[in-house]
C-alpha cells in the first residue's frame, strides 16, 4: 500500500511516498479501507516532534480516517497513528458508521473539528443564551463549526480571522461580528465589536498576545478555553492573582482525553452527523489534495493559507 512516512522529525519536507506492507489487524481490530483522510493542525507538530507527547520514528502521520471495514460499512475512524496511508487497522470501538447524507469529507470535519467544537463549548466553556463568544481562527476547521454551533446554542459570536476572505466567510455562518485579527490592539477592538463591553467565553488556540489579548478583556465570571497554540509563541506568564481579581477560568482542553469515552466521543459526533444531516450544521471543505501532496497540504495550512477542514485523497 501506498503511505506518507516521515524518518527524520523536520518540517512538512520531511514527508516522504512510500510503498508499505499493509497492517495486519490484531486482537479486537479492524482493517480499513481508506477513501478519504483527514489532516488536523497536530499533524504539523506530530512531524516535528514538538506535540503534547513524544513521536517515535519511522512514523506515519495522521489519526483520522474515512473508509469501509470488513463488514462493508463505511465508518468514521480514530486511529493510533499512521492515517496518512491506503489501509489502516483500528480497534473497533474507535469506529463510528457514518450516516447517509453525510459525505466522507463532511464526516471528516466531525472527528476531530467538530468535538472540539462541541466540547470548548459546552462541556468545557459553559455556554449559556445571551452570552458573548469570541471564535479566534474563525475560519479554522473548528472556528467554523464553533460559529454554528454558538449561534444555534443562542450566543452573540464575535469571529477573529486575518484576511477579508476568511471574515466573509464567517460572517456567511452567522457570526455577528468580525474583527481583524492583524489588528494592533485586538483586545480593544474586540471590545468594541461587544459594544465596549468585556466578553464571557473566549475559545483561543493562537498563543502569544492574542492570548494575553484574551484573557484581559473577560468580563467576571468569563472563560478562556486553551485548545492550541498555533503561532508556537508562548502566551505571558499569569498571575493567580489577576485570575481572582477578575474572577476569570482558564481551561485547557485536549481531545485525546475524550478517545475511548462514548458519551464524549461517539454520542458527540453521533448528534453532529444528525445535525449535518438536517441541514443545520454546514461543515466547510476547505480543499482535497492528493495524500502525495501532503507535504503541500501542511505547508498551506501552517501558512493559514486554508480555511475550514482539509483532507487528503490516498488514491492519489
Amino acid at each position: 500500500m501506498k503511505a506518507i512516512q516521515i524518518t527524520e522529525f523536520g518540517g512538512p519536507d520531511v514527508m516522504q511516498l512510500v510503498e508499505l506492507e499493509t497492517p495486519t489487524p490484531g486482537a479486537g481490530q479492524e482493517l480499513i479501507n481508506v477513501s478519504a483522510i483527514g489532516i488536523n493542525y497536530a499533524d504539523t507538530h506530530q512531524t516535528e516532534n514538538s506535540y503534547l507527547f513524544p513521536q517515535k520514528l519511522p512514523l506515519i502521520p495522521g489519526v483520522e480516517v474515512v473508509g469501509t471495514n470488513a463488514s462493508g460499512v463505511r465508518v468514521l475512524a480514530l486511529v493510533e497513528g499512521g492515517g496518512y496511508a491506503q489501509h489502516v487497522a483500528t480497534h473497533s470501538a474507535m469506529m463510528i458508521p457514518v450516516l447517509d447524507g453525510v459525505t466522507d469529507e463532511q464526516a471528516l470535519c466531525m472527528l476531530v473539528q467538530g468535538s472540539t467544537a462541541w466540547h470548548i463549548l459546552k462541556t468545557f466553556g459553559h455556554v449559556q443564551p445571551g452570552e458573548t463568544v469570541v471564535v479566534h481562527a474563525a475560519a479554522g476547521g473548528v472556528g467554523t463549526i464553533a460559529i454554528q454551533l454558538a449561534k444555534m446554542w443562542g450566543a452573540k459570536v464575535i469571529a477573529v480571522a486575518s484576511s477579508e476572505d476568511k471574515r466573509a466567510l464567517a460572517t456567511s455562518l452567522g457570526a455577528d461580528v468580525v474583527v481583524d485579527a492583524n489588528i494592533e490592539n485586538l483586545g480593544e477592538a474586540i471590545r468594541a465589536a461587544n459594544g465596549g463591553k468585556r466578553v464571557n467565553l473566549v475559545l483561543e488556540m493562537v498563543g502569544g498576545k492574542t492570548f494575553d489579548d484574551s484573557l484581559e478583556i473577560l468580563a467576571p465570571f468569563g472563560r478562556l478555553v486553551v485548545y492550541g497554540m498555533a503561532s508556537r509563541v508562548a502566551p505571558s506568564i499569569i498571575q493567580p492573582a489577576s485570575l481572582m481579581g477578575g474572577s476569570k477560568t482558564i481551561t485547557g482542553f485536549w481531545l485525546q482525553h475524550c478517545f475511548g469515552k462514548k458519551e464524549l466521543m461517539n454520542d458527540v459526533i453521533e448528534q453532529l452527523f444528525a445535525l449535518v444531516v438536517e441541514g443545520k450544521l454546514k461543515p466547510v471543505i476547505g480543499g482535497t489534495y492528493p495524500m502525495s501532496q501532503a507535504a503541500v497540504a501542511h505547508k498551506a495550512m501552517r501558512s493559514r493559507e486554508t480555511t475550514g477542514k482539509i483532507t487528503l485523497n490516498p488514491k492519489e
